[in-house]
């Protein structure tokens, strides 16, 4: 992707506390990570009102299904994850040992 040289104001110390974190290399892929972050939020946001407009507020009730769900899936996404962790090991262990 091309990129061009912007000059935009921040506030002083939100620049340098990003800078700290980051350092002097990571400052704009970091502000590049936080537009794009918005840009995809604002998007979802649209969604949501196009979908809210066409089907109704979502309710309570699905808005703690779909967390519900979100949660398991994380849980199961954990626990895949710690498997294959877990599978690893013997291998590394072998080719260590060999």
């Amino acid at each position: 992707m091309a990129t061009k040289k912007y000059t935009v104001t921040l506030p002083e110390e939100l620049a340098e506390a990003i800078r700290t974190e980051v350092g002097p290399g990571g400052f704009s892929r970091y502000v590049t990570q936080a537009i794009e972050h918005q840009r995809e939020r604002e998007r979802l946001h649209e969604a949501v009102r196009w979908w809210e407009s066409e089907y109704g507020e979502i309710t309570e009730a699905e808005l703690a299904e779909a967390e519900a769900e979100h949660r398991d899936l994380e849980r199961q996404h954990a626990e895949r994850a710690g498997a294959r962790e877990g599978s690893e090991q013997p291998y590394e262990r072998k080719r260590a040992a060999a």
